[in-house]
Order: structure tokens, then C-alpha cells, then sequence
């Protein structure tokens, strides 16, 4: 998969509902020229609004938002516009919010007390289509997941929709890679989904990473 961020500018919606950190978080990704903030939104309502005008590469959202939570607001954009990559930046780590923001579609989650350039990274990473989730977030997930938990074995097959999912791709690159349809890929990665016992793309390399299925090298691009 071409990383998109090395040739062309990523186009970036931010919902916040505290105006200073919009503008703090806006100022600091505008640094870097590969990135340019579309629009503000200051809820959930507004931000889904902007998303039918702006079409954005990524959208960066709060969890606590008026009219639409972030929660509710990365399902509605994964079901309508699943092309749009799903950040989340916030000040939660409680385990609900985790949790359910993953099965929601959420491609990373990052915590506001992360640097700037660990954002700009986070931004960059998920427009190219790799899943991140912050260091405290990632070992609470890896504790949740592999308590009381028994992996189902994957074919090969699905050991290789794995390794690509890993890589940021969709199910079309998957598809041409294997060669193989589009609806067989989905068919795999529910196969995958059920033995891992995930329910998102981040989750499942997240478990095949812990479990040894795949190894980190595995997942570049």
C-alpha cells in the first residue's frame, strides 16, 4: 500500500467542544505541511454536518461531545463514509470508552496528554491506513482481550488476511493482493473476528501481535 502521506496533503476534521484546545491542537498539526484542518466543529452535530461538505481524509474527534458523542459520531461515520479514518484524541482512558470505540470502527486513540509529534504521527499513520492507539491505552487493551481468552486457530488463509489487514489495507488490496473477491476477504475476516474474539480491525492486529500470529515487522507497510 502507498503511504498517502508522502504524496499528498491530509486533509484533517477536528471536533472539540472546548475552543482553546481546537485551536491549540488546529495550530500545531497546521505546523507540517502535509496536513491541513479542513474545519472546526465544536459537537458531534456540527462535525457530522461537515463531514457530508468536506469529505476529510481524517477526522479527529473528542469522546465527550454535545448532540453526538464521539462514540456514536465514529459509528455513523464508519457505516456512511468508511473511506474517512477515525482518530480520537481525549483526556479518557476509562475502559467503556476503549472498548467501545473500537467495536464503533475507531482507528486510533490517542490521549491528549501525548506530545505533538507523537500527534502528528498518530494523524499520519491512520490516514495511511495503520491502526494506533496510545501506549497506555494499547496495554489495557492487550490485558482486556487476552484475560480468560481462547485463540481459535486461523488458517493460513486467514494468517494472510491478517498480515495485510496489519499493513493498513483495504479489503480491495487485500482482495487483489491474494487474489481472491472482495466479499471472500470479508468472509475471512469475519472468520477472524470470531476466533480472535474482536470486533474491529485495530483489536484483532492488536491480539495477533500479543499472541505471536503476526510479528511487527508483519504490519509495515
Amino acid at each position: 500500500m502507498t503511504d498517502r502521506t508522502q504524496t499528498q496533503v491530509i486533509r484533517v476534521l477536528l471536533a472539540d467542544d472546548h475552543a482553546v484546545v481546537r485551536k491549540g491542537i488546529r495550530d500545531f498539526l497546521e505546523e507540517d505541511a502535509q496536513i491541513q484542518v479542513l474545519a472546526e466543529a465544536s459537537d458531534g452535530q456540527e462535525a457530522w454536518a461537515l463531514l457530508a461538505r468536506q469529505q476529510p481524509d481524517v477526522a479527529v474527534l473528542d469522546i465527550r461531545m454535545t448532540g453526538l458523542n464521539g462514540i456514536e459520531l465514529t459509528g455513523r461515520i464508519k457505516e456512511r463514509y468508511p473511506q474517512v479514518r477515525v482518530l480520537i484524541l481525549t483526556a479518557y482512558d476509562d475502559e467503556p470508552y476503549i472498548f467501545a470505540l473500537l467495536r464503533a470502527g475507531a482507528d486510533g486513540y490517542v490521549l491528549k496528554t501525548a506530545g505533538s509529534r507523537d500527534l502528528l504521527q498518530a494523524v499520519k499513520s491512520v490516514a495511511a491506513g495503520k491502526s494506533v492507539l496510545d501506549p497506555d491505552i494499547a496495554s489495557k487493551v492487550i490485558a482486556n482481550l487476552t484475560s480468560n481468552r481462547t485463540i481459535e486457530p486461523l488458517s493460513e488463509r486467514e494468517l494472510e488476511v491478517l498480515r495485510c489487514v496489519a499493513k493498513g489495507r483495504s479489503n480491495r488490496e487485500i482482495g487483489h493482493t491474494l487474489a481472491i473477491s472482495g466479499r471472500t476477504v470479508q468472509g475471512h475476516l469475519a472468520n477472524v473476528f470470531a476466533k480472535l474474539h474482536v470486533a474491529s480491525r485495530t483489536e484483532a492486529v492488536t491480539v495477533a501481535l500479543q499472541q505471536g500470529l503476526i510479528t511487527l515487522e508483519e504490519t509495515q507497510a
